[in-house]
């Protein structure tokens, strides 16, 4: 098993939702500085950076078609970092993945990836 574990993808219909966890396995986020990325990849197209929160602060931030239907938030009890998206469309349809770097020691870690089909 890899340092992080993503879950929660699925088929789902156009307009659904669905929140991804990334749970970390071999490290506890919430004893390091961390910067936890989520990023995707459709069929055919080249990996894209959305979603970005920077722990302790919890500072997020998003691309533009993320923001206002995405958020990105922690559950330190579960070691664990969601991506929660609403008002999913086909475009959403990727493999998405979780990174980890951990900045005061220059160590990252990337997920398998969980993939997510937005359909009828």
């Amino acid at each position: 098993q890899g340092q992080l574990v993503e879950s929660g993808g699925g088929l789902v219909q156009p307009g659904g939702s669905l929140r991804l966890s990334c749970a970390g396995s071999a490290f506890t986020f919430s004893n390091y500085a961390v910067t936890v990325s989520w990023h995707r990849q459709a069929p055919g197209k080249e990996r894209e950076l959305i979603a970005v929160i920077s722990l302790p602060s919890g500072r997020t931030t998003y691309i533009e078609s993320m923001k206002g239907r995405s958020t990105v938030s922690t559950d330190n009890a579960k070691n664990t970092v969601y991506l929660q998206m609403n008002s999913l469309n086909a475009d959403d349809t990727a493999v998405y993945y979780c990174h980890a770097v951990l900045r005061d020691y220059g160590v990252d870690y990337w997920g398998e990836g969980t993939l997510v089909t937005v359909s009828d």
